[in-house]
């Protein structure tokens, strides 16, 4: 949807195939497919490696087509169970034993991270996008001041009351990510006063490394702004809230799973 609301491709680019919008059976080739969601069923892998063949380049488009995304989350063996046992489940495709991101599939040439991407960052895939180079993270673009002598002893649990519009976040006791978030996402979260959730998944300074450099960069940054005592800051990086999406991007170990080149990533 982010794609449609964007109108700077229409005069350069054809969509051709989109079968959220548009009834196809068949995909004619194409310059670029962008594949979103995450391959689920057979169904899934079989639509996706046949429509691969007719592309000339296949970008993963948002977190759940780079890493499993929610259904991910699912993967354990009594949810998967109730799903099998459901008395109205006939006729549907059957599930693989777990959720997987598109590239333990097939080829990708490009990834786009986000939930969901800005229209910015499908026209940059799409090679349509504005000139220049995007912030490195999303704590660039923010633009939020950073002050040494503010320095919150708790974190807030949830975001509510007066937000100071000028302060960092994390200055105001709000676990934010944007430090080492990748940017390119205008902080159109921090900004306004949401904290950032890591969407994005890491910038090009962690992102080919183990998936913990990412986890401990995050903490050095709380240490070194904050007084929020070490167990805290732990079981906050490790909580429900953020687990979608930092977790998401932590799904690779550097041996049964490589990480995603920076160069490809957009």
């Amino acid at each position: 949807m982010a794609l449609l609301d964007a109108d700077g491709w229409l005069s350069e680019l054809e969509l051709v195939y989109m079968p959220l919008v548009v009834t196809a059976n068949s995909l004619p080739e194409v310059d670029v497919l962008l594949v979103s969601g995450a391959v689920r069923t057979d169904e899934d892998r079989y639509l996706l490696r046949r429509a691969v063949r007719r592309a000339a380049q296949v970008i993963a488009v948002g977190t759940c087509a780079m890493s499993g995304g929610v259904m991910h989350l699912g993967d354990r063996d009594d949810v998967r169970q109730l799903f099998h046992d459901g008395p109205d489940r006939c006729h549907l495709p059957a599930l693989l034993p777990k959720s997987h991101p598109v590239d333990s599939f097939v080829p990708v040439d490009r990834y786009l991270p986000g939930c969901p991407p800005t229209p910015e960052l499908f026209l940059t895939a799409l090679g349509a996008g504005p000139p220049g180079e995007r912030a490195a993270t999303v704590c660039a673009e923010c633009g939020r001041d950073k002050r040494k002598d503010v320095r919150p002893t708790s974190l807030v649990r949830a975001p509510g009351g007066a937000i100071d519009p000028t302060l960092c976040l994390i200055n105001q006791g709000y676990l934010c990510l944007g430090t080492s978030t990748r940017g390119g996402c205008r902080a159109l979260c921090t900004k306004p006063g949401q904290p950032c959730v890591g969407c994005r998944g890491p910038s090009n300074a962690f992102i080919e490394k183990d998936s913990q450099t990412w986890m401990h960069a995050i903490a050095r940054v709380l240490h070194a702004m904050t007084d929020v005592p070490e167990g805290e800051v732990q079981a906050a990086l490790r909580s429900a809230s953020l687990s979608l999406f930092l977790f998401q991007f932590a799904d690779y170990d550097g041996r049964s799973r490589p990480s995603r080149p920076k160069g490809k990533v957009i």
